[in-house]
């Protein structure tokens, strides 16, 4: 019976992706930044629960290694789903901002190390 339980942990990512294994666009980075489009567009079908979660988790702006860290799913997995609602028009990506070599923002960097140690 315990075997199960960790199939359908397998099978959990592959259904939440409906079988895609790559995203369908490059957007994506450990630190691009999200954060759920406000207001949602009218007539968007009804999002399905983990995309609710990514909704609501990114009603500030969230880095994608600490949604993914959140969400308790893999990378490849949330970069997916992220693909899907910035195509609805339900979220907004913004790519890192540029570094100055002599000013590191270190909060952004803090919190993108406590997202890669929840993975």
């Amino acid at each position: 019976m315990g075997g199960s339980d960790s199939a359908g942990r397998l099978v959990r990512p592959f259904t939440l992706t409906g079988g895609r294994t790559r995203p369908s666009r490059a957007d994506f980075t450990l630190i691009t930044t999200v954060t759920a489009a406000d207001p949602q567009p009218e007539g968007a079908a009804r999002p399905q629960p983990e995309h609710s979660r990514i909704l609501r988790l990114c009603a500030e702006p969230m880095a994608v290694a600490e949604l993914a860290a959140r969400l308790d799913l893999p990378m490849s997995v949330v970069v997916i789903m992220l693909c899907d609602l910035l195509e609805a028009g339900r979220i907004t990506a913004r790519p890192p901002r540029p570094v100055d070599r002599t000013t590191v923002d270190l909060d952004l960097l803090q919190k993108v190390r406590e997202g890669l140690g929840r993975l």
